[in-house]
């Protein structure tokens, strides 16, 4: 199965939307993962419509990660592959094309019924599978298994959906385990520390399972904090970029630094990267942008970088057995 049949972009309602606002000039943003897909899209819109088409080529985390200089420069924004974030300032003007998997999942889940110890598994995936969460369950109560699709918070637009910066919908404390619909890693590892319960992870591309092992990480972790144990000087990083903003935070932790008689500046801008801070000389950095940062660029940046979490384990603020993955809440 191709991209172009494993996933729907919906170019049939794009292409409605276009003609019933009269749009001539409409923008497309892709995550990583889709922009192989994006110049046969941008032509087939264009094609049928008639409008000039401009594709992003920043980079693209998630719906918090809106393209605000190509939003100036169109009329529409299509933004494919993550579900639309209700407090997001700018979606006036943004449509969010979900990209849908067409894949089956029942036969991955059936794989998992025998490594399912308990018996109230918590269904959990990305925007991608959520429609078929339903499917999911009706697999594991036919081998006798109770589920649980809970809701998420105000971030969350379905049950069952998980973000990876947000875990609100696996929070049911009635539930023994959780079973994770997809082909990646980071979300389910972050449900593992953030509930301290077993994951295991169905990935329905290639039909196999894999365990939400979260030691390798938390080794990792253990690691950067220890480095940061004797800094005097703090970077707090704050992203500008639409959902990841936390300036409130970075206030906060700027005042706790003070408390404990560190020094700490706010450092503010679009995309972080290593090499965007490589000329901050400081002795550790603390991330309030978007929480996977410290985590998948770890060892990358010129000096620790510390989640919210981690920075009250350096100050003395919380016990190093009460950390898990930041992330970034709605009510």
């Amino acid at each position: 199965m191709s991209d172009g049949e494993a996933f729907d972009f919906q170019i049939g309602r794009i292409i409605s939307i276009i003609k019933d606002t009269g749009a001539k000039v409409v923008g497309l943003q892709f995550p990583e993962g889709f922009k192989r897909r994006s110049l046969a899209i941008a032509s087939k819109i264009e094609d049928e419509t008639g409008v000039c088409v401009s594709i992003s080529g920043n980079p693209c985390f998630g719906a918090c990660d809106l393209d605000v200089a190509l939003i100036d420069d169109v009329e529409i924004l299509f933004h494919f592959g993550h579900a639309h974030l209700d407090d997001n300032k700018l979606s006036g003007k943004v449509y969010f094309i979900e990209t849908r998997s067409a894949v089956d999942v029942k036969e991955v889940v059936r794989l998992a019924v025998p490594e399912l110890k308990g018996q109230r598994i918590g269904l959990i995936t990305t925007v991608q599978h959520v429609h078929k969460l339903e499917d999911a369950a009706a697999v594991l109560k036919e081998h006798g298994k109770e589920c649980v699709i809970c809701s998420g918070d105000s971030k969350i637009a379905y049950p069952g959906q998980v973000l990876g910066c947000n875990f609100s919908a696996a929070r049911n404390e009635d539930c023994d385990e959780y079973l994770y619909i997809g082909s990646g890693q980071f979300h389910p590892l972050g449900v593992s520390l953030a509930t301290k319960k077993h994951v295991l992870i169905a990935d329905p591309f290639v039909n196999e399972l894999r365990e939400a092992d979260s030691k390798k990480v938390l080794k990792q972790r253990s690691v950067v904090i220890a480095k940061a144990l004797d800094a005097e000087v703090f970077g707090i990083v704050v992203s500008s970029k639409p959902g990841q903003e936390r300036m409130k935070l970075a206030e906060e932790m700027k005042a706790l630094a003070k408390k404990y008689g560190k020094d700490a500046h706010i450092l503010t801008m679009d995309l972080v990267t290593p090499d965007q801070l490589l000329q901050f000389k400081v002795d550790a950095f603390v991330n309030t942008a978007c929480p996977r940062l410290a985590i998948d660029e770890v060892g990358r940046f010129n000096a620790p970088m510390l989640t919210p979490l981690e920075f009250e384990i350096v100050l003395g603020e919380r016990e190093w057995e009460d950390l898990y993955f930041d992330e970034i809440t709605g009510e």
